[in-house]
């Protein structure tokens, strides 16, 4: 079941584009450990991106959270596509790794995994990265492009994750029951960032 979700999260970063490894044989690169600084500079990205949000995510603001200069971004990354690609794909395996005991440990009825997914994502931990996954679909209404793909995969990509920890007696109410699932948690999700989190009590 994890296993659809990380599918969901690498959708997110293919979206945007591949992150590529640095040219560690480019003129001026010294340092043979350039991709464990890569690493360091994207975990650091990350940070930031999930404590600011994506209003925060232009290269300067980025590079100054990394502790270099917006060149040497691009030293490490093609562009800024590539930069988001890297950072959101790291950002999707700590959700991962957030949700993994808090996911169902065999398919159950809609209204039992209504109640657990419920309750993990607007718990504390994790709504940082529902606040992102806000923005997304935010930038993709607005008619970003980029973030347009990257909504409509992530949104794929959690209704097969659903889909796969529900226990429905057809095949045909699986892909009902997923699809519910999904419309009551995105529900969810946008009532608690406007304030509204005692009418999701209300419908619980």
């Amino acid at each position: 079941m994890m296993r659809a979700m990380v599918g969901a999260i690498v959708m997110m970063a293919d979206a945007v584009g591949p992150a590529a490894s640095p040219d560690v044989t480019s003129p001026g690169v010294a340092s043979p450990d350039a991709g464990d600084r890569r690493a360091r500079i994207v975990a650091a990205m990350a940070d930031h991106v999930l404590a600011h949000g994506l209003s925060a995510a232009s290269l300067r603001p980025l590079a100054k959270a990394a502790g270099i200069s917006d060149r040497m971004l691009l030293y490490y990354f093609k562009d800024k596509a590539e930069v988001i690609a890297a950072t959101l794909a790291l950002v999707g395996e700590r959700l991962v790794s957030v949700m993994a005991d808090r996911t169902a440990k065999g398919p159950l009825p809609i209204d039992q995994l209504r109640g657990l997914l419920g309750a993990a994502l607007l718990a504390d931990d994790v709504w940082p990265y529902m606040q992102l996954w806000l923005e997304i679909a935010a930038l993709s209404a607005r008619g970003d492009p980029i973030f347009r793909s990257i909504g409509e995969q992530m949104g794929r990509g959690f209704h097969l994750w659903g889909m796969a920890q529900l226990a429905s007696a057809t095949p045909d109410q699986l892909a009902l029951d997923s699809a519910r699932l999904l419309v009551e948690m995105e529900g969810m999700i946008v009532l608690k960032s406007v304030g509204l989190s005692d009418v999701i009590a209300e419908a619980r």
